[in-house]
């Protein structure tokens, strides 16, 4: 069975939420299910389209598609454009207010302009637009879904988090041969015990451009991989490390970071609810020490970045408010936020893996070549310890061999052996392995 997930959708009047659907929920579904809850006539999808971007003219999620056909998850955003003449809205192309261009002539005053100066809120609609009679209360309900009162959380929802050493060394060495002046991604994949504890087991870095300043995460063709081995595994997705170059003191996030952690943790949560995942951060000091360090953010900072009320900002850490919503920090109205307001600290400590080598290199490094690598890492067997089930039993080395082996029936039997070294690896598995290293028998 598909399991219930939650739509929002952003229309001028504001954000509306679509609860109880499923991966066979049409676009038809939820036109009705809005005009029921919100008494809008959206009979017509040709006059108030829906779109999967902001832009009127982006692509349209016409009545016949589905939520799964249209690869939907849940928190994501619809995008919905009223008709003026069926709700009496104001639009662009209305016969509104007109104004005098630079050139002289007489113009149609832009949409946005006219709601910054009418509308309740910058970028909002007039009230009368919304609804011809307000009480009080209605106002303040209204009023309130736009003002936020920035208070710190005390505790994470996450008790603990336990890094593999292996692991870490990998991802902090390579940043260290750029002095920590480029910054890096990893996810993290581990578990998470019933008292929300969490194990990380190992690292994978995605396909990503560094520099000094941050990071741009990229299209993954291997992230669905990822997580299928990491399910055969028994592990899931946990959280992410970055590394960042050397900050000023109490300078923990910036915007970006701050907006990608929430969106993560929104992500693993299925929606703004509590949920262990963790950020970890590392960077090194002015004695060149190392410090890594986990978080998570708080549910006020989870809910603003899921209505898109926190924005990039140029100042360094600090998240600038949206202008259709109010932030209050210690009772006064402020245009930006102090990012530590939105952090909560998670205890960390280390361990070293008894499944896991954790020392194959990793995918998507500049300069490096995992297949030019893989006879030297099979080449360590019967040295330091390693045997070769131990050398096989490195995430990003199974991960690399999923490209030539079958995902859900090789790699599956594969795991099953890292999991329990009692059970041998297929003769015929090892023998295309050492052909895939170059090793001949």
């Amino acid at each position: 069975a598909s399991s219930s997930i939650i739509l929002r959708v952003r229309s001028q009047v504001g954000i509306w939420r679509v609860h109880d659907l499923n991966s066979f929920t049409s676009i038809k579904d939820i036109r009705k299910t809005l005009s029921k809850e919100h008494n809008i006539d959206l009979s017509d999808a040709n006059s108030s389209p829906i779109t999967l971007t902001p832009g009127i003219n982006g692509p349209v999620a016409r009545i016949n598609d589905t939520v799964g056909g249209l690869k939907l998850k849940n928190g994501d955003m619809l995008y919905l454009h009223l008709n003026e003449k069926k709700i009496n809205l104001i639009h662009e192309d209305a016969n509104g207010p007109k104004k005098i261009s630079c050139d002289g002539t007489i113009i149609q005053q832009p949409y946005e302009e006219i709601l910054q100066k009418s509308g309740f809120r910058p970028g909002r609609l007039s009230l009368k637009d919304i609804k011809m009679k307000w009480t009080l209360a209605d106002f303040i309900t209204m009023d309130d879904q736009f003002t936020y009162k920035i208070k710190r959380q005390e505790k994470a929802f996450c008790e603990r988090v336990s890094m593999e050493s292996n692991s870490c060394n990998l991802f902090q060495n390579y940043v260290r041969e750029f002095g920590f002046h480029r910054s890096r991604v990893a996810y993290l994949y581990g578990k998470i015990d019933e008292n929300n504890n969490i194990k990380v087991e190992c690292m994978y870095e995605p396909p990503q451009e560094n520099s000094s300043e941050g990071f741009i995460l990229l299209e993954d063709p291997m992230e669905k991989s990822a997580d299928i081995l990491s399910s055969f595994l028994g592990l899931e997705k946990v959280g992410w490390i970055f590394a960042h170059s050397p900050r000023e003191e109490g300078f923990q996030f910036n915007s970006t970071e701050i907006i990608i952690a929430s969106e993560m943790q929104i992500i693993a949560a299925g929606g703004v609810n509590e949920h262990p995942f963790v950020t970890v951060k590392v960077t090194i000091d002015s004695e060149s020490n190392v410090h890594f360090d986990a978080f998570q953010v708080s549910k006020q900072c989870m809910e603003m970045v899921a209505e898109e009320a926190l924005l990039p900002s140029e100042n360094p850490g600090y998240c600038k408010v949206a202008p259709s919503f109010t932030a209050i920090v210690e009772g006064k109205p402020t245009q930006e936020v102090n990012n530590n307001f939105f952090l909560t600290v998670v205890p960390i400590e280390q361990h070293e893996s008894e499944i896991f080598s954790n020392i194959f290199i990793p995918a998507n490094r500049e300069g490096s070549s995992q297949q030019t690598f893989l006879k030297k890492h099979f080449q360590k067997a019967g040295s330091k310890g390693y045997t070769y089930i131990d050398l096989i039993s490195d995430f990003n080395l199974l991960l690399f061999l999923s490209k030539a082996f079958d995902m859900n029936t090789d790699m599956e039997k594969i795991c099953r052996s890292v999991l329990d070294k009692s059970i041998s690896i297929p003769e015929g598995y090892l023998l295309l392995i050492n052909q895939l290293a170059g090793i001949d028998d």
